[in-house]
Formats: C-alpha cells, sequence, structure tokens
C-alpha cells in the first residue's frame, strides 16, 4: 500500500474472528502492515459482544466457527448494528452460506482462505473505500438538514451577517476545514449599482474584507472569476470555489472552503448543492429581512471591498508591466487612445469610463504567464503562443471576481478577436465581438506597434498607420480604424498628453 493509503488507514479499525490462532496472527501481520488497527479474537460469542460496545469500521469473520457460525453472528449483530462493513471468509465456496444468507444480512463480500491474501487484503481495501463515501455522504446529508433546519432563522429578521456566520459553521464540519469565507457583493444578482456587499470569514479568513481581500492571490481570484462567470465549482491548489447563484441564474458571489479533504466526487457535488441552498437561504434573506440591513453598513462594506479589490488589481498590472521593460506604460497608453476614440464617436460617459478601466486591465491576465515566455526573444513556439492566448480569458476571470468589473470582463476578454473571426480565446467575428472591446483591440495594436519589443524595434508612425489600414475588415473593425486614423492627426500632442497624465 502507498505511504499515503497507510496513513489514512490508521484511522479505521478492523475486528476479526476467527477459532484458528494462526489465521489471526497472519491478518494480524497483514493488515496492521497496511496501516490498519487490528483486533483479533477467537471467540464468536466475545466478537458479538465487543461489536456492541465498540466502534469498528469493518469486521471480518469465519463462515465455520464454534459455538456460532459465521451467519449466526451477522444475524445477532444485525439486531443491534446496520451499518457494519462485514466480510465473510469460507474454508472453500462449496461451504459458503447460501447467497440468499448473504443478501439478507447484509454481508459486503466473501473469498474463500488461502495461503495468500490478496484477495482479501483487495476487499478490505475496497470496503474501506465505500466506507470513506457512505461517511462523507452522512456528513453532507447531515449538513443539508442543519441548513434546511437553518432556514426560518431567515424569517426571524436577523441579520445576513448573522445568515452567513450559521452557513459557515455548518459547512466547516462538512470539510474538515478551519479557513473558508462567503463573499456576496451583488445581493440581487442582477448587477444593481446600489453597492451591496457583505463578507463573512472564519480562521485565516476572519479579518475584515479589506484586510483579506490583501491575502487573495492572482490564482484564487481568478478561480473566483472563473466560478463566478461559469456557475461552476472551481477547484485550486487549496481548496474549492463554489458559486453562489440566486434563482434567475445570476451570480450573487461566491463560498471559498480551503483544506484538502472535498476531493471526492459525491462529496464537491453534494456541496454544490449545499452552496445552492444557501444561495437560496442568502436570497430570501435579502428579500424578507431588509428590516435589519443597515445601507451605510452595506455601502462601507461595498467601499472597503471596491477600494482593496482595485488595489489588487492594479498591483496585479503594474506586476505585470514590471515583468517587461518594453512594455511599461503599455496598459495606460491603450487606456488613453481608447478613451480618445470613444470620445471621437461620441459614446456615452458610462461606456468611456468602461474604456478607461478596459484599457488599464486588459493585460492584467499576464500576471500568471511565465516570464521566460512573456520576455522571449526568439519566435514563440505553437504550445508558447497556446499559453499567451489564454491571457484574455485569465483576465476576464480575475476581473469577474466581484460584480463592481462586471462589465469590463467581457471587453477584457474579447480585447484579441477579430473581426474576420480569426482571434482569440472565441473566434468571435464581426458585430458578435462587444464595441468596446474591438476598440481596445485598436488602441492595443497600434501602442504595441508603436513601442519597442524584445523580438523587434518599433516601427515608424507611418508604418503603424498602414499596418491599421492593412488590418481593416479583417483584424480590425474597418469604421473604427477609420475613426482613429483621423485623431491621430494630433498625434504628437497625444503623445505628450498621455505622457503628461500617466
Amino acid at each position: 500500500m502507498r505511504r499515503s493509503s497507510r496513513k489514512e488507514a490508521k484511522s479505521y479499525k478492523i475486528l476479526v474472528v476467527d477459532d484458528e490462532k494462526g489465521i489471526i496472527d497472519a491478518l494480524e501481520v497483514l493488515l496492521k502492515r497496511a496501516g490498519y488497527e487490528f483486533t483479533g479474537v477467537t471467540d464468536p460469542v466475545e466478537a458479538i459482544r465487543r461489536v456492541l460496545n465498540e466502534h469498528y469500521d469493518l469486521l471480518i469473520l469465519d463462515y465455520l466457527m464454534s459455538p456460532l457460525h459465521g451467519d449466526e453472528v451477522v444475524k445477532e449483530i444485525r439486531k443491534f448494528n446496520k451499518e457494519l462493513y462485514i466480510l465473510l471468509l469460507t474454508g472453500h465456496k462449496d461451504i459458503a452460506p447460501p447467497i440468499e444468507t448473504i443478501r439478507k444480512l447484509d454481508i459486503q463480500g466473501y473469498c474463500e482462505k488461502s495461503d495468500r491474501f490478496d484477495q482479501l487484503l483487495l476487499l478490505v481495501e475496497s470496503g474501506i473505500k465505500s466506507i470513506q463515501q457512505v461517511s462523507t455522504i452522512k456528513k453532507f446529508q447531515e449538513g443539508l438538514n442543519n441548513i434546511l433546519q437553518a432556514v426560518p432563522k431567515i424569517y426571524q429578521l436577523q441579520p445576513i451577517t448573522s445568515i452567513l456566520k450559521e452557513i459557515l459553521s455548518q459547512i466547516i464540519p462538512l470539510v474538515n476545514s478551519e479557513d473558508a469565507f462567503i463573499l456576496i457583493d451583488d445581493l440581487s444578482g442582477d448587477g444593481d449599482k446600489r453597492g451591496e456587499s457583505i463578507f463573512r470569514g472564519v480562521g485565516k479568513y476572519s479579518d475584515h474584507v479589506e484586510d483579506v481581500v490583501d491575502m487573495l492571490g492572482a490564482v484564487l481570484i481568478e478561480s473566483i472569476g472563473d466560478a463566478r462567470m461559469s456557475k461552476r465549482v472551481i477547484e485550486t491548489r487549496k481548496g474549492m470555489v463554489f458559486p453562489l447563484v440566486n434563482e434567475y441564474k445570476k451570480s450573487m458571489g461566491v463560498i471559498y472552503v480551503e483544506g484538502a479533504n472535498m476531493k471526492m466526487e459525491d462529496g464537491t457535488k453534494l456541496l454544490e448543492i449545499y452552496a445552492g441552498q444557501v444561495a437560496a437561504s442568502i436570497n430570501n434573506a435579502f428579500l424578507h429581512s431588509l428590516v435589519n440591513i443597515k445601507n451605510e453598513e452595506l455601502n462601507r462594506t461595498y467601499d472597503q471591498l471596491k477600494e482593496r479589490y482595485m488595489d489588487t488589481i492594479e498591483a496585479l498590472r503594474m506586476t505585470v508591466d514590471a515583468k517587461d521593460v518594453y512594455t511599461r506604460g503599455h496598459s495606460d497608453r491603450v487606456s488613453y487612445y481608447s478613451v480618445k476614440i470613444g470620445e471621437a464617436m461620441e459614446l456615452s460617459e458610462g461606456d468611456l469610463e468602461l474604456l478607461r478601466i478596459s484599457g488599464i486591465f486588459h493585460d492584467v491576465g499576464k500576471i500568471s504567464t511565465e516570464n521566460d515566455i512573456l520576455l522571449k526573444k526568439e519566435a514563440l513556439t505553437s504550445k508558447e503562443f497556446e499559453e499567451i492566448k489564454k491571457h484574455p480569458i485569465k483576465g476576464a476571470r480575475i476581473l469577474s471576481a466581484v460584480s463592481m468589473f462586471r462589465d469590463v470582463a467581457p471587453i477584457v476578454q474579447c480585447h484579441h478577436e477579430r473581426i474576420d473571426g480569426k482571434g482569440y480565446p472565441e473566434g468571435l467575428k464581426g458585430d458578435k465581438i462587444p464595441l468596446l472591446a474591438r476598440i481596445i483591440s485598436i488602441a492595443d495594436a497600434f501602442d504595441a506597434m508603436m513601442s519597442d519589443r524584445t523580438y523587434r524595434i518599433k516601427l515608424s508612425f507611418e508604418d503603424a498607420i498602414a499596418q491599421l489600414k492593412e488590418g481593416a475588415g479583417t483584424q480590425f473593425d474597418e469604421e473604427i480604424v477609420g475613426v482613429f486614423i483621423r485623431i491621430l492627426k494630433d498625434y504628437d500632442k497625444m503623445e505628450e498628453e498621455v505622457a503628461a497624465t500617466y
């Protein structure tokens, strides 16, 4: 057995009953070597007494014994213990009890005695796995029952923060974890701009939201955003992120649970169900206990979250810029050019703000791209290019972690799409690409051409304009290229302005 399996096995107690002392001794060596806690008895009556008064996870017993046969022992045990996992040993298959008896007594398996116990050990390992699964399912069932029993509290008009604390107290025992948090930053789930945010954590996440955001790394932030975008459970190296989705299939927030005891498929599915119940509970609490929600407190939490999260994203963005001296200031310039294009197109103030933020953060997904790829002077291999092509979706996930960037994320995700459908990550065509993403795409390409890179020197202004014209209608939106080229007639002035502004 592998070392990890042995460590896991130590928590399982096995009782062996056989009136042959030699069998007891042989199985003791085998099972202890495998890491199980072993108890062996030769008296069937004593075995019944032990099961009655002590806890065992698995029982192995001989069929032909005196004064009671194995099936008689099981019959007595089943009168008071229906759950014990039982394996029956037989000297020969011809003297095994009838299959009807085995089924009736809920005997999980049997095997013949032999000089080698390979088959028995496999049955034991299979039995332990079944016991683990049953234990996990029971644990989650109890948790689900607890959360269902907690639902009436919602209608007692208690604060939502108290409900979140109750929910976390039910989750922690399910996964044997100490560190978890619930983040709700859109109670209505419809992108309402009222600024309703609630955070509740336990363990190392028990600090205030502004302190916790500082603890979140790029990978966890991306995973939170991925869970919210995809509305599915996302597994991280340290834990799992469960999206909270309301009855209208809108994302309200997430539950993050840290710990390694959640990897079983059944457990994950049950936690998904649990998260669904949690979302319903929170939604009901919001609808039925508004009198206890202090708007100023919600707004304060939102402002704290927004400020810290903006600081975190900005730090990630600056880290990306710092990786490559050749692209330093690139995001600021893309933001500037994008806003200028938007102004020339007479877009609304809201769209101009989206362009500004999207331009600043359009490359934030590169935070997890290896420096060897970002700074490579030679042509990228196909595998390396595939890695680079992941940065728009990674950036969108990072920005989707909180609802304040709900409208920015799709722009960042689509800024490398092409009008002809040959872009990435989705291969969108024409008007399927968001208008603001088409603007960012042109500003991004222009600044890239006008900047020195590790693999080439910058183009002249005239050559960059020529490249934009050549790509119009295929790579770029032709109408937007025309707008941009018109405003670039004042390029010298714009260059001075962007340098002064950023």
